[in-house]
């Protein structure tokens, strides 16, 4: 009987997680920031991690329809039963990046590609004049050690390239992988990046096995088909006004033995 109370407390826990899986929306002054976070499959081995791609978007707005303070700082934590694998993939350098169009960066770079999306800006051009363009993550290194690309292009109002390095590092406790980056400036600091909508995750070959740059694991205690847990966990930094968090809660569930396969 207790064994059944605790499951049953389990599932309940799980359905509430996926009620609040949606959007965290917090605002602080005029400020307002909108973070969502999910990834696919939901269904997921107990034991051994298997291939998932993770979806990031956030949008930034004031409530008063002022220009948005630009992004300085970004900081994305992901929880510690998914991990990034690097091995034999691609990488490219920023330099690579720099003042290219879309097309060129992928004629550049495309065998590492590990993400695409897009975005939206607003230029200060005598008023928030709108631009948007597309994303794409690239697989890098950065003082040797594994990092993340974004290139933003857009050619309307204004042509601009911007290329975002992430770093990536291993946490302890519930986000065991911290992405980080101080935002360049965007349009020689007349524009804000007001909403990006980011796929991470790619399936490739090296070695004679099969990898996925990201894979998880649903970690539910046995007998428990159902885990609640917190997927991502998000910091704003912008200049002259508060830091920002928000923090993504969902659930997955336990794949069925019998389609053990990746």
């Amino acid at each position: 009987m207790k064994r059944l109370l605790i499951a049953v407390l389990l599932v309940g826990l799980g359905l509430a997680a996926v009620a609040a899986s949606e959007a965290e929306v917090i605002q602080k002054g005029n400020l307002r920031v909108k973070f969502d976070a999910d990834f696919v499959p939901h269904q997921l081995p107990r034991t051994h991690p298997a291939p998932v791609q993770i979806e990031i978007k956030g949008e930034i707005a004031t409530t008063d329809g002022s220009h948005p303070p630009p992004l300085q700082w970004l900081e994305v934590e992901l929880n510690r039963n998914g991990r990034l694998s690097t091995a034999g993939l691609p990488a490219c350098s920023a330099p690579l990046l720099q003042s290219t169009t879309t097309e060129q960066a992928l004629q550049r770079c495309g065998s590492a590609v590990v993400g695409r999306g897009s975005f939206s800006a607003l230029v200060a051009l005598s008023g928030d004049v709108p631009a948007s363009g597309r994303v794409i993550a690239f697989n890098s290194r950065l003082h040797g050690k594994r990092a993340l690309l974004l290139h933003f292009f857009a050619q309307v109002p204004v042509r601009f390239t911007l290329v975002v390095p992430l770093t990536i590092a291993k946490r302890s406790g519930e986000f065991g992988t911290l992405l980080r980056t101080r935002v360049p400036q965007l349009a020689g600091g007349l524009g804000s990046i007001t909403r990006i909508d980011l796929s991470i995750g790619r399936r490739y070959s090296f070695a004679g096995k099969r990898r996925s740059y990201v894979s998880a694991a649903c970690s539910a205690p046995s007998g428990i088909t159902l885990a609640p847990f917190a997927l991502a966990r998000a910091r704003f930094r912008f200049e002259s006004h508060p830091q920002i968090d928000a923090k993504i809660l969902t659930s997955c569930r336990v794949r069925p033995q019998h389609n053990r396969g990746a």
